[in-house]
């Protein structure tokens, strides 16, 4: 079933909305720096912010893993753990969980683990 553009527009505009009201909340700084998470359909992707800066620390995305077979709760736990340990090499132990428009369920859920196993407190 096709969506209008409109469907589309508003469909943006609310996860918009929702992003704010996290992001209201939530914020980096050089001593806790702001973890982001992004959800596409195929991949999932992260940033280690210091908002102060305006700088990303350490960045980490599904792409990067080269395990097959992985459904996508699965990819979300590896790129945790891979991002857990590049923010580990540079001296970042914790930081603050920005979710994003996302609820804190399935694959931002299972990244959230994979990077608590990786050693950073949230």
């Amino acid at each position: 079933m096709a969506k209008t553009t409109a469907e589309i527009i508003r469909r943006n505009e609310t996860r918009a909305r929702r992003h704010q009201r996290v992001r209201r909340v939530v914020s980096g700084s050089p001593e806790r720096p702001r973890l982001s998470v992004f959800r596409s359909n195929k991949g999932i992707y992260a940033q280690v912010i210091n908002d102060l800066e305006g700088r990303t620390l350490v960045s980490a995305s599904s792409n990067e893993v080269k395990e097959p077979g992985l459904n996508k709760s699965q990819m979300a736990e590896k790129v945790g753990e891979l991002l857990a340990g590049k923010a580990r090499g540079k001296n970042i132990e914790k930081v603050v969980f920005d979710r994003g428009s996302y609820l804190f369920h399935g694959r931002v859920k299972a990244f959230a683990e994979g990077v608590r196993k990786g050693g950073i407190n949230f």
